[in-house]
């Protein structure tokens, strides 16, 4: 496996770990004959715990999709790696910021993984400009 599949792992063990963190840190609390229950969620840190976990959910899909496509089209190998896990550490940050309630920062940090996610996707389009 390369290194960008194993980012698109660790993406998903990402999105996964920011709600089971918050539900294991409040295992008391937790009832899961109700994992939805919207009472788990009321506290603040909770929130954005489950807000990091579901903008995790949203941008997994178009990253996952954008390195395999690179991929696939024989796109340099070395960049998408370096992309990826550049995707990956701008998304931890992410989840850090938004944790911490930096709402300026995460949305930095939220277009800066959109562009990295762009650059992937239209790396096949653009490869003959690229180094190899």
């Amino acid at each position: 496996m390369t290194l960008a599949e194993w980012c698109v792992f660790g993406a998903l063990l990402l999105y996964l770990s920011t709600i089971a963190a918050i539900k294991w840190i409040n295992f008391r609390r937790f009832d899961n004959a109700r994992p939805r229950d919207p009472a788990f969620y009321e506290d603040a840190l909770s929130q954005r715990a489950l807000g990091a976990h579901q903008n995790g959910i949203e941008t997994f899909p178009f990253f996952a999709f954008a390195v395999l496509l690179a991929e696939y089209r024989d796109s340099p190998q070395r960049l998408i790696d370096e992309l990826a896990a550049l995707f990956l550490i701008v998304r931890l940050a992410y989840v850090l910021t938004y944790l911490g309630n930096r709402p300026t920062l995460r949305s930095i940090l939220w277009s800066i993984g959109f562009a990295i996610n762009f650059g992937i996707f239209f790396m096949p389009a653009l490869k003959r400009f690229l180094p190899v």
